[in-house]
């Protein structure tokens, strides 16, 4: 052919390319197949005749790129609109199919110039598409990379099988409907924030090409609008309405609120909304956390019944780059947090809840529950496993009720439960808390050696008995199971307190009031012996008043009030919920129940004998060893009375004055025991209550500086120690 005649040809063949079509010279190459996905959206290459004039030629291949953008274009449009690639996708490929409509209209035109105007020239065909050919190059280039992380361009690779696995457990955590095909099987789809994160950062890239900017832009801004949607839904309603996993923000459903009840690791709260971080738009990088929480308050409202969900999202902006934007973002979070703290603390009563829990956990102002202990002391005194736990109940709700009781006004009582827990405290907290601290490991050991299960069997229902408290919803997200978990373990180490007290006052009141006790006997080694009695039981009770003392007012009550100072200036309801649960940390820390040494020490408490322990042992033994100590010395009062009458004649004498100037070897030996085992307690009280003393001081130094009042009020219950010694051994 002449050149003209290869020219015209070329350019009626290029025009067929255009519009994705064959000519009757340029053909596609033998190794593209129309029908394989991956090679139509990779585009075509071309093959033109051998005789091709070498200057039509190379304008022609530069031209037939154009037809390579268009075909894999309207490709990447087909594919991507599938519903599985999520609303933002099927937005870009709304405004791409747009732009390409608008090529083929100008396809169109060049194709009427062609027929109908003789100058019409390969050149001037060049020249005309010169502007269409970079729209489209740039947005081919944005095609690929979004096929390219859709793994859409890529063979299978049989190395891909785990990642489709967890693609797979990802989808259905979810909630997506596999067999309906929302996700697609094995693939990591690219969409909603991905997608358009991709278009930001290309845009910031190509910010020096106006017309490649202005492109982006466009496509940016149609394919954010639906997103924007799901956005303001979220932020204004608290509704996630993705059906397709797009936005940033995922909602666990199968975490339900109904869960709260025993849900010991605030999972709700936590985990049933969460950000998907490699998901998120530049755009909302920085306010992330804002959006988050002002969907995760509102939500909350709403389920009150707070929010009108049909009432439609107005005034707010609609694309990425309105003025507004981050304005509307700001004044949705604090809406949503003023919206929900005025939910918790006016319309739900956020305070009278805690000092209901006060009033209860912490045993404040408790004449109701000394009346519950005296009424259900022969029940407590059984095995925690005998307990008749309704009939505690019973005996709960009588004391609540009693007229003149400061808990019969409280409108919350209904909510407080009596229930056992057959753990023992110590090996409870042993079980919650991470310990660490100046010991290696090897004596956790020990410590599971004697933690074994036949132990807390055996704990009465004094120990074992822990209060439970029903807390309504959405109370229960600050007031959760977590932190109601931390009020039980107060309370059963104030009980404990409390029931030891009572113990040794019952000690005290055998001493003055039972007669073997009240005898002055006539010989002086039995009198200094009771002397050396009274004087162990007066030491062990200093002890425990002053360890209650410092708990309630030293610790409880000035983080209590602490804890009601911040409520008052509290700002966000993540600030409320952290403050409590440091309020309860705090209150644990400085009662030692979670500090490691002292902690670790509580184990051997409840078990084995009190006098003979291995050596090795003694530092995982301070403050509980000393409440066993004081414990068994209580129950052994009652032995001593009987013992006492035994080894004294004047008290069985017939006149006052007694028959016997001194006592015989066998009395003498009566007493010798008695003394011996009186010694073997002061000296377990006593040495050990020193250790405690030396790690209350180490750790006032290092760790909590409160422990030094406690160090100074325990020091007293230290001076008084060898009466016993010093005063046997002058007989």
């Amino acid at each position: 052919m002449a050149t003209d005649i290869q020219e015209a040809t070329m350019i009626e063949d290029v025009i067929f390319c255009f519009m994705g079509f064959e000519g009757q010279y340029i053909r596609f190459k033998e190794e593209y197949n129309p029908a394989v996905e991956a090679e139509r959206l990779a585009g075509p290459q071309f093959r033109l005749p051998a005789s091709l004039e070498p200057s039509i030629k190379d304008i022609v291949i530069i031209l037939l790129k154009i037809a390579k953008h268009y075909i894999a274009l309207d490709a990447f449009v087909e594919v991507q609109s599938r519903d599985e690639f999520g609303t933002v996708n099927h937005a870009l490929c709304a405004a791409i199919r747009k732009l390409l409509k608008d090529y083929l209209a100008l396809v169109a035109q060049l194709e009427h110039q062609f027929l109908y105007n003789p100058s019409f020239t390969l050149h001037t065909l060049h020249l005309s598409v010169i502007p269409v050919s970079h729209t489209l190059s740039q947005m081919y280039s944005l095609a690929q990379e979004i096929l390219k992380l859709n793994s859409l361009l890529e063979d299978d690779d049989l190395d891909s099988t785990e990642d489709d696995v967890e693609i797979l457990l990802e989808s259905l955590r979810e909630g997506a409907n596999i067999a309906g095909g929302e996700p697609v099987l094995g693939r990591k789809v690219c969409k909603g924030g991905a997608v358009l994160a991709l278009i930001t950062h290309r845009l910031n890239s190509m910010a020096g090409d106006p017309a490649t900017r202005n492109l982006l832009e466009y496509l940016l801004r149609q394919s954010s609008v639906p997103y924007m949607m799901m956005l303001n839904e979220w932020l204004h309603h608290g509704v996630i309405k993705d059906a397709h996993s797009e936005f940033l923000v995922k909602e666990t459903k199968s975490i339900r609120r109904e869960r709260l009840e025993e849900d010991y690791t605030d999972e709700y709260w936590d985990k049933r909304y969460t950000l998907r971080h490699n998901d998120v738009p530049p755009q909302l990088e920085a306010v992330k956390e804002k959006v988050l929480l002002a969907g995760k308050y509102l939500n909350v409202v709403r389920e009150c019944g707070g929010v009108d969900v049909s009432k439609e999202v107005k005034d707010v902006p609609l694309t990425f780059d309105d003025a507004n934007f981050l304005d509307n973002v700001s004044s949705a979070y604090a809406h949503a947090n003023e919206s929900l703290l005025e939910l918790l603390l006016t319309t739900h009563g956020l305070r009278p809840r805690l000092r209901s829990l006060k009033h209860y956990f912490f045993l404040d102002k408790s004449d109701f529950f000394s009346y519950f202990m005296e009424l259900g002391s022969s029940e407590l005194r059984k095995p925690a496993k005998n307990v008749n736990v309704p009939k505690l109940q019973s005996l709960l709700d009588l004391t609540l009720r009693q007229p003149g009781s400061i808990a019969a006004g409280d409108p919350f009582k209904e909510d407080v439960k009596v229930q056992m827990n057959e753990i023992g405290l110590t090996k409870w907290l042993m079980r919650i808390v991470s310990v660490s601290g100046l010991e290696d490991g090897s004596n956790l050991l020990d410590d599971r050696g004697f933690s074994s299960a036949e132990d807390d069997r055996s704990i009465t229902g004094f120990n074992a008995m822990e209060l439970d408290y029903a807390v309504p919803f959405p109370l229960s997200l600050v007031i959760s199971r977590k932190t109601i978990l931390r009020y039980q373990l107060l309370f059963r180490y104030l009980l404990s307190l409390r029931h030891l007290e009572t113990l040794l006052v019952g000690s005290w009141q055998d001493h003055t009031k039972v007669v073997s006790w009240r005898h002055q006997s006539r010989y002086p080694m039995i009198e200094r012996w009771k002397r050396g009695a009274f004087t162990l039981r007066a030491r062990m009770l200093v002890f425990v008043q002053q360890l209650l003392y410092f708990c309630t007012a030293e610790v409880l009550e000035p983080n209590w009030n602490d804890l009601q100072e911040r409520i008052g200036s509290v700002k966000t309801v993540d600030e409320l919920m952290q403050h409590h649960v440091d309020f309860l940390d705090t209150c644990l820390k400085e009662c030692m129940l979670t500090n490691s040494k002292l902690l670790k020490v509580c184990v051997n408490l409840v078990k084995a004998p009190i006098i003979q322990r291995k050596l090795s042992l003694l530092n995982l033994q301070i403050h509980a060893k000393i409440m066993q100590t004081c414990t068994m010395f209580t129950s052994y009062t009652s032995h001593l009375s009987r013992a006492l009458v035994l080894a004294d004649p004047s008290l069985s004498a017939s006149s006052p004055g007694g028959t016997g100037s001194s006592l015989s070897p066998d009395e003498i030996a009566k007493v010798d025991k008695l003394r011996d085992n009186l010694k073997k307690y002061e000296e377990n009280f006593s040495r050990h209550l020193k250790i405690l003393l030396d790690a209350l001081n180490y750790y006032a130094a290092t760790e909590t500086v409160v422990l030094l009042g406690l160090c100074a009020r325990l020091s007293t219950a230290s001076d008084g120690g060898g009466v016993v010694n010093a005063g046997l051994e002058d007989q």
